[in-house]
């Protein structure tokens, strides 16, 4: 079993910067795919950004391109999203995801992803 503990959630004003991070417990994830996904209140999870076991491979959403950026450390058995020019719209709790593939391609679709984390408040104020 692999245990997600989302950090570095918090307030901040827009434009702003947060860096969330992701440890991972209970197994290496060098292996395994991992994603982040956020739901604000009243809508459904959506995908944010998706990075493969290599870290040579990432995805996006169409509305966090060119602001967030998901990487990895390995050694440290640790996904990070750094997200820069916040906006009120990126509020939303953000979650942790990962799935044990040496897959080329990450997916967007929240099923394809086995263990989730509890998730990081993050809120963008106008």
């Amino acid at each position: 079993q692999v245990q997600l503990v989302e950090s570095g959630g918090g307030l901040v004003q827009a434009g702003g910067s947060l860096r969330l991070s992701c440890a991972a417990s209970g197994r290496t994830v060098s292996t395994y795919a991992m994603g982040w996904f956020r739901q604000a209140p009243g809508k459904e999870r959506e995908f944010v950004a998706a990075i493969n076991w290599s870290g040579g491979s990432t995805d996006y959403a169409d509305s966090v391109k060119g602001r967030f950026t998901i990487s990895r450390d390995n050694a440290k058995n640790t996904v990070y999203l750094q997200m820069n020019s916040l906006k009120p719209e990126d509020t939303a709790v953000y979650y942790c995801a990962a799935r044990n593939i040496r897959s080329a391609y990450p997916k967007s679709d929240p099923s394809w992803y086995d263990y989730w984390g509890q998730g990081t408040q993050v809120t963008v104020s106008s």
